[in-house]
């Protein structure tokens, strides 16, 4: 099989290395047991953009071949840019996918796909911290910003970083087998069980969007979450109507000024965790909540795991 991967303009290279890592592993299985290589594979990039290098590769210029797979990488770009600079990949992948190739796209990679129209009303997932802003670039498209990997027609995507394995090691199994993709996940220690990646995110809204109404609605948010118990105790002091108000709160941050509040609370219950050595109840205190009941509840919906097990996970040695 002919697979291309697509070198984005400022692409990252430990994403493209990721890639190259796992199908050269799984080419290798195959000519330890005196088998062909299942896969040949091309690095590819724009003739506009300067020739990369890579050692034991030499890149190429897109061209007429019939890619059976192609992927693309995340970027390190802001976002804005990086897709300015990478839209002469729409019509060649567009191409390509009507031709009958498969195309993967990983952590920031799924924006590429999301300009070329190949999202569309599919299923899609990204870098957990980037979900807000795909969200309002791409309404078409059925975000699932909890999910490791999506498919559709062909289409996948992955989440961020680490999920990368998860969709490779999906892509094995479809193309090879279920024991090579087993093997390969021993090999790069990858866990096959994980189903979400909602606990690695951040909520880290951004507040330089302009409107200042909304900004101090976020700023008396920030300063109070934990003290209030209603979010209209919050926003008192924000000369707007409540209409108005959440209205142009969802307009800009894309969600309403309570779920702007539980993921503020959340997030505090999350660094408490991570960071202190309250106890459950206090870090529930803590964060606004007062309830322990529904505390567990919404921060299981929220992150995917009980605040112990988030504890568990992530406060190293600190129990």
């Amino acid at each position: 099989m002919e697979i291309g991967i697509a070198l984005t303009k400022n692409h990252r290279l430990i994403s493209v290395a990721a890639l190259l890592d796992v199908f050269e592993t799984a080419n290798r299985f195959y000519m330890q047991e005196g088998l062909e290589k299942p896969f040949n594979i091309n690095l590819l990039y724009l003739p506009e953009h300067a020739k990369p290098a890579y050692d034991g590769y030499t890149p190429k210029t897109i061209d007429n071949t019939d890619y059976g797979l192609l992927l693309v990488p995340s970027f390190k770009d802001e976002l804005a840019t990086g897709l300015a600079e990478n839209r002469g990949w729409v019509p060649f992948l567009q191409k390509q996918h009507a031709n009958g190739a498969a195309i993967a796209s990983f952590c920031t990679g799924a924006f590429v796909l999301g300009i070329a129209g190949l999202l569309d009303n599919r299923p899609a997932t990204t870098h957990i911290n980037a979900e807000g802003v795909f969200a309002k670039m791409f309404p078409n498209v059925e975000l699932k910003a909890e999910a490791v990997v999506t498919e559709k027609d062909g289409v996948y995507t992955s989440g961020g970083a680490t999920n990368t394995f998860h969709l490779l090691m999906l892509l094995l199994e479809i193309y090879c087998s279920k024991q090579v993709a087993v093997r390969a996940a021993k090999v790069f220690s990858i866990d096959l069980d994980r189903n979400r990646q909602t606990y690695f995110g951040s909520f880290t809204p951004a507040e330089d969007h302009g409107d200042d109404l909304v900004k101090k609605a976020q700023q008396e948010i920030k300063k109070n979450f934990s003290k209030a118990n209603t979010i209209e105790e919050i926003i008192t002091d924000v000369p707007a109507s409540r209409r108005n108000l959440v209205r142009r709160f969802k307009q800009v941050t894309g969600i309403t000024p309570i779920e702007y509040l539980q993921k503020t609370r959340i997030e505090a219950a999350k660094q408490l965790l991570e960071q202190s050595r309250y106890s459950i109840l206090e870090v529930m205190l803590e964060s606004g909540y007062n309830d322990l009941k529904t505390f567990r509840t919404l921060f299981k919906k929220t992150v995917g795991m009980t605040p112990k097990m988030y504890r568990d996970k992530f406060s190293g040695q600190m129990v």
